[in-house]
């Protein structure tokens, strides 16, 4: 399979606007028309990966952080990160990253950690992004109707809460008259045609919007298909930074237990009161000090991030809310082996994907 169809299938799970504004992520190095014959997926890309990436022969290589987050001046062999690249060039690897997008994404980063820890009904802790939803008309002759009905819906169309394939049908006269040049389906040239047609409505989200009209225009038998597109005021799914969802009561030095044990971890930084029992509980993947006052205002026990600093610390004591540093690592390398089986499940042919098992945070404690 193409580099490009891999990248279409990860852009699909996390689609590109809900890449944060000033975060850079995507499709970043190398040839989309490269044949791929082996996947390297890991948190990072550093020199180490690269060099595992070289020894089992992956020329495709996927991590959650971006290699290039800030613009590049130059590219030679005088810096770390440049001479990284420019020998990734060099060996013809294609690489791609998802990074916000994957946080945010339904199934990412804070999903996954969610069900990890077992949190139930987990619902965004910071909403970002509602994406849009737009109403597809399309008018096709009574003949292919169930054709384009079923490839409406096979595509993603017709979603409606736990219901898929919906549309509405009515029937009426369609006319065209076909010009000089045109090859109709239907009709001759220079006359007025009346056929009798279909008008098909059906709401379709943001991310799927493309691919259904590529496909409904494919299996459409005119030669000039006639549909429109309406942006809707209706609401569409919601995304965002974190989870926050309840679990069954606790103590909270047994929930402390059951974290290190699931995020495989040794340590962890508690600040806070811990002589409590706990219910509710936050998270966000990575560093989620931005959103200790989202945690706060709905009201969670506990939240669990990475990255938390003295004053970030500080200010959670202020508010009363118990922080849990589980480690920007240890709270994301979680999406590895997910998104391996989300390739896995949708790539067809015979690639062979692997994670990078030497991954580490880039410390110790001692």
């Amino acid at each position: 399979m193409k580099a490009a169809k891999i990248i279409k299938l990860l852009d699909n799970w996390t689609p590109r606007y809900l890449v944060d504004k000033w975060d850079n992520t995507g499709f970043q190095i190398g040839d989309p028309e490269v044949k791929i014959r082996k996947i390297l997926i890991a948190l990072d890309l550093d020199r180490r990966v690269l060099e595992k990436a070289l020894e089992i022969d992956a020329n495709m290589i996927i991590t959650h952080h971006p290699i290039i987050f800030t613009p590049l001046k130059s590219l030679n062999k005088l810096s770390y990160k440049e001479s990284l690249i420019y020998d990734i060039i060099k060996e013809d690897i294609v690489v791609y990253n998802a990074h916000t997008n994957l946080d945010m994404a339904n199934g990412g980063v804070n999903d996954t950690l969610a069900k990890i820890l077992g949190i139930k009904n987990p619902r965004l802790l910071k909403p970002i992004y509602e994406e849009n939803l737009y109403k597809l008309v399309v008018f096709v002759p009574n003949s292919h109707r169930d054709l384009i009905l079923q490839v409406l819906g096979d595509e993603g169309a017709g979603y409606i809460g736990n219901y898929s394939h919906c549309t509405y049908n009515v029937e009426g006269i369609g006319t065209f008259m076909p010009h000089l040049g045109a090859n109709p389906y239907l009709g001759t040239v220079n006359q007025l045609e009346k056929v009798e047609e279909t008008r098909i409505e059906t709401i379709v989200e943001e991310k799927d919007l493309k691919k259904v009209i590529n496909a409904m225009i494919k299996a459409h038998p005119y030669e000039e298909v006639a549909y429109d597109i309406y942006k809707l005021a209706n609401r569409g799914k919601e995304f965002g930074y974190g989870r926050i969802g309840e679990i069954e009561e606790i103590y909270l030095d047994e929930y402390l237990k059951i974290i290190k044990e699931k995020l495989d971890t040794e340590y962890l930084t508690v600040y806070g009161n811990r002589d409590k029992t706990i219910k509710t509980v936050a998270l966000c993947g990575g560093s989620g000090a931005s959103f200790i006052k989202d945690a706060f205002l709905n009201k969670a026990d506990v939240y669990i991030t990475g990255d938390i600093k003295y004053h970030d610390a500080q200010y959670g004591d202020e508010l009363g809310l118990t922080i849990v540093d589980a480690g920007h690592f240890h709270t994301e390398k979680v999406i590895l082996p997910v998104i391996k089986e989300y390739l896995e499940r949708n790539i067809k042919g015979t690639i062979e994907i692997e994670i990078y098992q030497e991954s580490s945070p880039p410390y110790i404690v001692v």
